[in-house]
């Protein structure tokens, strides 16, 4: 291995691994190009969901993005305590969540929260509640788009879009569509599906507008069609792998430049024999839910062939006369990144090819104080 190699690390005999390492440099870059990807930076409303860090929040925030999107109540948080502007917790709140909702909008009084609905049980449950607490809360409709998770289909959302806009309390703001069922890797094929799936939305959006509302904000896309999106007007669009990126999208979307900026570090630990090696980087340490060929890719070992993995352990087949030895280190780019960062506590930061601190993996636990 070349000592030039962007993600060496000179003094990584000091790091117990397996350890999650971010190159914040790369990670600035990421902030900036991902700035130069569309018209107007307001348009930006990033997902939090990859990273899960006030550090990162910050720098976004500081390059002037003022929009976010986040999934739980402790992202939201993070959020709040990043002075973060206009936050929308892209989930619908329920129970003791809509309870722990209504007490983070009261906590952190300069940020602007928002949530989603998909039906109007949701609907009535918010507005009864916000009653009780003399809050105002914006409100988008959650769309199901073709993705069948959560969401009700355009072609049925307008009489719950005025249903919302007549309940006291709630302040209907848009329509939110995610497609994450679009991550063809074929860009004229996923360019093609994102327009199919956007239209019944920007449909809605005219319906909306002919009914005598306000313009109705779109919120859509994740990663895969941000590209896509972000050449549409007046489309607030959603990517959140950008800050770190990873092996699979670094693979699938050829067209967009990020750079990868985190890595898990890892060891050999073990020579079992018959060519094996065994590293420290189980299913613990990085995201299982791919087959076991894709959840880690070595950039300084490209060559193995992994053959099993436990919760501390990864073997791998190197060849009989492979030159590995116990304490090699080993630097691996997951594939899929938003999960392996919640295996984790903290972030080691490397600058300059060194150790440099840490970044906390703020939103990691499902609470941080609410």
């Amino acid at each position: 291995m070349a000592s030039s190699e962007w993600y060496t690390i000179n003094n990584v005999d000091e790091l117990d691994t397996p350890a999650l390492v971010v190159y914040p440099a790369r990670v600035q870059s990421n902030i900036d190009l991902v700035k130069t990807m569309i018209d107007d930076v307001s348009r930006i409303r990033p997902h939090v969901k990859t990273h899960k860090s006030k550090d990162i929040c910050l720098l976004m925030i500081k390059a002037g993005i003022n929009k976010f999107k986040c999934a739980t109540i402790a992202e939201a948080e993070m959020l709040g305590m990043s002075q973060a502007p206009d936050v929308l917790l892209a989930y619908q709140p329920s129970g003791p969540k809509l309870k722990r909702f209504i007490q983070l909008i009261k906590t952190y009084p300069q940020t602007t929260f928002s949530c989603l609905v998909d039906n109007q049980v949701t609907a009535n449950a918010v507005s009864i509640e916000v009653l009780k607490n003399n809050i105002q809360i914006p409100v988008c409709i959650d769309l199901n788009i073709g993705m069948n998770r959560t969401g009700i289909v355009p072609d049925e959302a307008l009489g719950l879009y005025e249903t919302c806009a007549s309940l006291p309390g709630i302040d209907i703001m848009g329509l939110h569509a995610y497609d994450g069922h679009i991550h063809d890797s074929d860009y004229n094929v996923r360019k093609q599906r994102s327009d199919e799936s956007i239209e019944p939305v920007l449909k809605l959006a005219a319906a909306i507008l002919t009914k005598g509302y306000k313009e109705p904000i779109v919120i859509a896309g994740g990663s895969p069609t941000f590209p896509i999106l972000a050449q549409r007007k007046n489309i607030e669009c959603s990517p959140g792998t950008f800050a770190y990126w990873d092996r699979g999208y670094q693979l699938a979307f050829k067209e967009q430049a990020f750079l990868t900026a985190a890595l898990v570090i890892a060891r050999v630990i073990s020579l079992p024999g018959d060519g094996k090696i065994c590293i420290d980087v189980g299913h613990k340490s990085v995201a299982a839910e791919n087959e076991l060929s894709k959840r880690i890719y070595f950039l300084n070992a490209p060559e193995l062939v992994f053959t099993g993995q436990s919760e501390e352990h990864l073997v791998a087949d190197a060849g009989k006369d492979h030159h590995y030895k116990v304490g090699d280190i080993m630097y691996g780019l997951p594939y899929h990144i938003c999960p392996t960062v919640s295996l984790y506590e903290r972030a080691v930061l490397i600058e300059n090819q060194l150790v440099a601190g840490e970044w906390k993996t703020t939103a990691r636990d499902r609470k941080i104080t609410i």
